[in-house]
């Protein structure tokens, strides 16, 4: 009984919350966006930039306000909130949801997988972000769309020396998606860990390493400062998709226009992180050696064995998975197209 009433109470001050911090507005529809990030840079320029092309591309029909990641639900239960309508809209990454069904880590990205600029192209050349709708809206019961690019991760920022997999053996290690199961093959210890809680971790020692991001968004978070070793290249998550993901009711209830201009917000965040991060990151890892951080190149047997045990878990789960498996075919007949690149691309940075 007096939980209920705890629960009650709660939820009235929470909405009580919202409505003291949303702004009086002429707006068609005002949505609240639960997100997975407790601050930084992907909450204050790729979630609030989200809101605001959304608001200047609707002509201010649609406003969403933006809060912190628990603010309004857990910070790796984005979808679930979503769902239910406590709030609008979301911004997240898939791969989040992986305990629900692990079809999510193909969309989110994950070892094995595309890097950033082949994402661009699989989600909106190969019709990917139609196959990420449809898997959504089926499996889940929420509308989706991508709306953001984050660049190949640091592998690690660890207290520990890092560059072959015996170096890997016991090493303890937060990270997420399907990385927590491939890591853990290979011989980690894992452990997942919303955004809030990394950074204390790592410091108190109750883990020896994170993954987190690339080096610009990383360097705000002060990782490098207690972690002397930083290393590369990220294996884990060659690229990453951010995702926006919508209440049904409230998706349904604006007119096909209106869908329309947030799927074009999401490409146009899509270009502005594609751009935004690759060029920061140069500067912030320099910052980090700086510093006095040692930058650690994993050995070429490490790389070739976490590819090979990604795409070993991957079939696993494929076999198991029909979803899954028709993502992962649609993924892999892609990665087979883009095998012709080298032929007449340069590699970025090369000429």
């Amino acid at each position: 009984m007096l939980k209920n009433i705890v629960n009650t109470l709660a939820t009235v001050i929470a909405g009580i919350t919202l409505l003291s911090l949303a702004p009086s507005t002429d707006a068609d529809e005002i949505w609240n966006m639960a997100t997975a990030w407790g601050g930084g840079v992907i909450l204050e320029e790729d979630a609030k930039g989200y809101a605001k092309m959304v608001g200047t591309l609707t002509d201010g029909r649609i406003q969403i306000n933006v809060f912190p990641g628990g603010t309004l639900g857990s910070p790796l239960k984005v979808s679930d909130t979503v769902k239910s309508n406590v709030v609008q809209a979301g911004h997240t990454w898939m791969g989040y949801d992986w305990g629900i069904d692990k079809t999510t880590v193909l969309f989110g990205n994950m070892a094995g997988g595309l890097n950033p600029e082949e994402l661009i192209i699989w989600l909106h050349e190969a019709g990917a972000s139609e196959l990420w709708f449809e898997y959504r809206q089926e499996m889940f019961g929420v509308a989706s769309i991508p709306c953001g690019i984050a660049p190949t991760e640091i592998f690690l920022h660890s207290k520990k020396r890092v560059a072959t997999l015996e170096d890997l053996q016991g090493l303890k290690l937060r990270t997420a998606g399907a990385w927590a199961e491939i890591a853990g093959n290979l011989g980690a210890s894992t452990v997942i860990l919303p955004g809030a809680e990394v950074y204390p971790a790592l410091e108190r020692g109750v883990i020896d390493a994170i993954e987190w991001g690339s080096a610009s968004i990383n360097l705000p978070s002060g990782f490098h400062k207690i972690a002397k070793y930083i290393i590369m290249p990220g294996v884990h998550q060659p690229g990453a998709v951010f995702e926006c993901v919508f209440n049904m009711d409230a998706w349904e209830r604006i007119s096909e226009r209106d869908r329309e201009l947030l799927r074009l917000a999401g490409r146009l965040m899509i270009l502005d992180s594609w751009t935004r991060y690759p060029y920061r990151d140069i500067a912030a890892l320099e910052e980090m050696r700086s510093a006095g951080n040692e930058i650690v190149i994993l050995d070429s047997e490490f790389i070739s064995a976490a590819n090979e045990a990604a795409d070993e878990w991957a079939d696993e789960q494929a076999a198991e998975n029909a979803w899954f498996k028709r993502v992962l075919q649609h993924r892999r007949m892609f990665q087979k197209d883009m095998e012709k690149w080298p032929t007449f691309r340069f590699p970025i940075g090369r000429r």
